[in-house]
């Protein structure tokens, strides 16, 4: 028989508490690095996915993000009217809107890296707790989601 946690409604006993608060400790975090690139922490994500794969549909940003299209589009737009990406109807399907960096984007590549190494180094993890970390959230994910995210290293 496994153990597990007795039931509780103490704050500090409750999960979603520390989740709760590392993700606001993390995103307060990011903030003025970002705001050093013109950029919100939503915003970001987009970019890293463009980065990663550049041309993906809204659909495809949407899903990895695990956001709705009512979320994700204001966000294009003011990534769009900020010079950051292009959004473009498909010719292969009109219903479908392809996402471009724009060369602006595409030179935020690089200052976003270092940032990315600040968050490492304020993290303190070795690179064995930092990939066990990111197993234990994305299994925390995957139980209470409908949808499994995809594997990543």
């Amino acid at each position: 028989m496994t153990d597990t946690p007795s039931p509780s409604v103490a704050l500090d006993d409750q999960l979603c508490f520390a989740l709760y608060a590392a993700s606001r400790a993390v995103t307060a975090r990011y903030r003025p690095l970002l705001d050093e690139l013109g950029v919100t922490y939503p915003q970001y994500l987009v970019l890293m996915l463009l980065w990663e794969e550049d041309g993906q549909t809204v659909g495809q940003l949407g899903s990895r993000l695990a956001l709705d299209s009512g979320t994700l589009s204001p966000l294009l737009k003011r990534l769009t009217a900020a010079g950051l990406v292009t959004r473009h109807r498909r010719a292969d399907d009109e219903r479908s809107v392809s996402v471009r960096l724009t060369d602006a984007g595409r030179a935020l590549q690089g200052p976003a890296c270092a940032i990315s190494g600040h968050m490492i180094d304020a993290l303190a993890l070795s690179t064995d707790e930092f990939a066990e970390l990111k197993g234990q959230l994305r299994t925390i994910t995957d139980r209470v989601s409908d949808t499994p995210q995809p594997a990543k290293a």
